[in-house]
């Protein structure tokens, strides 16, 4: 069997101190499938050099620039240039960023949410259609190894017809003005420029969103929304609720928000049908339960018996080994290895072609809008226009 040799990845943003950045190169690594080889990790000369210097690069990639990087590994020998970019900056670079690597012939696996508005996921996905490459977007909890079991139950009508879904997402982090006392993650996270429409809505809203319709197999058709910023000064939102009618007839509620005081990363999911439903929670990742209308709950865990093939593929240890947040993201980076590759031939089957992308990046753009226009006007609801 001839030897896979790991994908080459370049890395703009992430450089020392940032957080995100080091968690998309721990999971790139986790299973030999890239390699980072390249990157422009911060406009501060002296935090790129280090950051290269730290991660072992060789210093002649680098880079001084996004737009360096692209210009010099498009000029290497097809075989030694990168073959994606990982794009971990403030949002207000997703789009121009994607777009231009996309162009150069560079698959992308960039941070959440896809751009500042629509109009910009727009030209993204004009930029994924004429470049014949593969966009990722990181919405990470879909890598999950029982949110895909979530899916895959609802998707083969255990619940029968869905009509209740509830997700929420609890922090809170930003329960105190950080964003004016100098903290760096939360000052571009609530500034309008760098963050887009959003601050509380854009940063874990559109997680939640993401996470209710990739489960459910449910559109949201319209919403009624209601946007608050509690804490004074504040120049986005840090609290967000939104009640949600889908296409299918089901209804559904969203909350978000980042000034639950004493909140870690509350995230959870509820999906019901007609004859039972599912509850999944991100701080217990390894355990769905599932409960009846005419038997016991159930409580179904990671690596235990009767799991879907394409949960399997996304677990790594047996039974009682915890897997979490690490590991899901990493499966999205073996996803988009897998399909770059050339699909499951390549993989554990069902790795390949899952992963979040550009129908995620616009959808939850359409949604971005939506609750922002909602929640200015006096309409009680409001399409989504994508």
């Amino acid at each position: 069997m001839a030897r896979i040799e790991p994908l080459k990845l370049g890395m703009v943003g992430g450089g020392e101190g940032a957080f995100i950045g080091a968690v998309h190169r721990m999971a790139a690594g986790i299973d030999g499938d890239w390699r980072l080889v390249a990157g422009a990790f911060s406009t501060d000369e002296g935090r790129n050099r280090r950051t290269g210097d730290l991660l072992g690069l060789d210093e002649a990639r680098v880079y001084d620039s996004f737009d360096a990087m692209l210009a010099a590994e498009r000029a290497l020998p097809e075989g030694e240039r990168i073959d994606a970019v990982a794009i971990v900056t403030p949002n207000h670079l997703h789009a121009p960023m994607s777009i231009a690597a996309l162009d150069a012939g560079f698959h992308v696996v960039c941070e959440k949410p896809m751009s500042l508005n629509l109009e910009e996921a727009h030209a993204i996905a004009a930029a994924a259609e004429r470049s014949g490459r593969h966009y990722a977007l990181a919405f990470t909890y879909s890598g999950y190894p029982m949110v895909e079991e979530a899916r895959a139950r609802v998707a083969r009508g255990d619940f029968g017809a869905i009509r209740l879904i509830q997700v929420e997402y609890s922090q809170g982090w930003l329960s105190s003005a950080l964003d004016a006392e100098g903290n760096r993650q939360a000052e571009w996270r609530t500034d309008p420029a760098r963050a887009g429409l959003g601050g509380c809505l854009g940063d874990i809203g559109t997680h939640a969103f993401q996470l209710a319709e990739h489960v459910s197999g449910c559109r949201v058709e319209s919403l009624c929304s209601d946007l608050t910023t509690h804490v004074p000064g504040r120049r986005l939102d840090d609290d967000v609720s939104v009640l949600l009618r889908f296409a299918d007839g089901a209804r559904g509620v969203l909350k978000a928000t980042q000034v639950a005081a004493g909140d870690e990363n509350g995230l959870r999911l509820r999906v019901h049908g007609e004859k039972g439903g599912l509850d999944w929670a991100q701080m217990e990742p390894n355990t769905l339960t599932l409960r009846w209308l005419d038997r016991p709950a159930e409580m179904v865990r990671a690596g235990g018996p009767g799991l879907a093939e394409t949960t399997m593929a996304r677990l790594r240890t047996p039974a009682g080994h915890p897997e979490g947040y690490i590991e899901a993201f990493a499966n999205l980076y073996r996803a988009v290895a897998a399909t770059i590759r050339g699909g499951d031939a390549v993989a554990p089957a069902g790795a390949a072609a899952w992963f979040p992308g550009v129908a995620d990046g616009v959808r939850t753009m359409a949604f971005v809008e939506a609750v922002v226009a909602n929640a200015g006007s006096e309409q009680k609801w409001s399409g989504l226009a994508e």
